[in-house]
This record gives C-alpha cells, structure tokens and sequence, in this order.
C-alpha cells in the first residue's frame, strides 16, 4: 500500500522506503464500481516514467488511500477505460476546432 496526501490537485505518494514522490491528479474515473487516479508525476526526471494508475481504497482506520493495481485483468480493464476517454477527448478537441474553422 501506498500512502497519499491530497493537495488540491497533486497528492504525495509515499514508498516503502519512506521516499516522496508528487503527483498532478490527471483524472478520477470510475471502473466497475471502484474509483482510480490517473496521476501524473510533478517532477521533471520522473516525467519519462509517464502516467501512473492507482485505485483508491480504505485502510484499516478507514482513512482514503492509493493502492497499486496488481491484478493483470483489473489494469487492462482501466487503461482501456481510461484510454477511451482519452480518444472522446481528442474528438471533441477536433470537433470544437472544426466549428472554429468554419466561423
């Protein structure tokens, strides 16, 4: 399990050897009933490592945490969601520049 702190929009994961790492929070989506970040990392050296995914869930103290997806089936099903998503965007992005062209 991974630790996390909201700050507006970024969180601060935590690994489990206590290093700090910041995240820009993308997008919230929701996938069979369960809630994911699609987070992006703050710091330039880590940018290569694009996107990160990470479900949300609750600790023993029913505090809100960030969980790493382990389960093959689960991730594949999110990316293709979040992908999805993706290419809505970019449609609506051309549709919208296609009526700026025609005014």
């Amino acid at each position: 399990m991974t630790e996390h702190e909201h700050a507006e929009d970024f969180v601060i994961l935590t690994d489990e050897d206590g290093n700090e790492y910041e995240f820009e929070v993308v997008d919230v989506i929701e996938v069979d009933g369960n809630s994911y970040a699609i987070l992006y990392p703050v710091d330039e050296e880590a940018e290569d490592e694009g996107y990160v995914i990470m479900r949300f869930a609750l600790d023993e103290d029913d505090e809100e945490i960030l969980v790493d997806i382990e389960d093959d089936e689960e991730w594949e099903k999110v990316v293709a969601v979040w992908e999805e998503l993706l290419e809505e965007e970019d449609f609506e992005d051309d549709e919208e520049d296609d009526e700026d062209d025609v005014q």
